[in-house]
């Protein structure tokens, strides 16, 4: 069965294996998930389960999102989100999703937003060289010509040049689940994951 669910981001830590290997991990903490609704193509066209997520006071849901939360068992959910599955049928309207779900060694697709860095240039955007810093250069980091002259009289799309770094959707599709505790509540996974700090990341599993 294809589920996720959503996590926030605790920070990095590391952990040390039967041989003694240092391996970088990242902690993680699921926030409860409910399915709110179960798509399929006779209904909707496509096969789908949708899910909501980040509680949050009844009083500061629209109408609309507490009737559609009422089909489902009620509940004070602000987001929704869904993913395409193959087997509708494995779902339950309302069921909620945990760290449960989770065993050591399984698979799982992170996704999330890569910490924003603002403006930078091509040195540090693009791993661009930077030019001489001595006899009497004074092109250290500056683009240089950036297309050719009268043909064709304009700059490519597409070019590399200095703007906003990060802040961008990312998927990591290789990381693997190394510690699970749902007393705490604590999903560890190895390696990096996009987003800084407290972000929501989307782990999705296939078991």
């Amino acid at each position: 069965m294809s589920f996720a669910i959503f996590s926030k981001k605790l920070g990095m830590t590391q952990i040390f294996d039967k041989d003694g290997s240092i391996i970088p991990v990242t902690i993680l903490r699921p926030e409860e998930c409910k399915v709110s609704q179960i798509k399929t193509v006779e209904t909707d066209g496509y096969n789908a389960i949708q899910f909501a997520y980040t509680k949050d006071k009844v009083d500061h849901l629209t109408k609309p999102k507490i009737g559609h939360l009422k089909k489902s068992g009620g509940g004070s959910y602000k987001s929704f989100s869904e993913f395409r599955s193959n087997s509708p049928e494995d779902f339950t309207l309302g069921a909620s999703l945990s760290v449960d779900y989770f065993k050591v060694g399984d698979n799982v697709r992170v996704t999330g937003t890569s910490i924003g860095k603002g403006f930078a240039g091509n040195q540090k955007r693009h791993n661009f060289s930077r030019g001489p810093m001595t006899h009497g250069s004074k092109n250290h980091r500056l683009p240089g010509s950036i297309g050719a002259g009268s043909t064709p009289g304009r700059v490519y799309p597409g070019k590399k040049m200095a703007g906003q770094l990060g802040g961008k959707t990312v998927t990591i599709k290789t990381c693997k689940v190394l510690f699970v505790n749902p007393e705490e509540n604590i999903l560890v996974v190895g390696g990096s994951v996009p987003g800084k700090t407290n972000s929501l990341l989307k782990i999705q599993a296939t078991v």
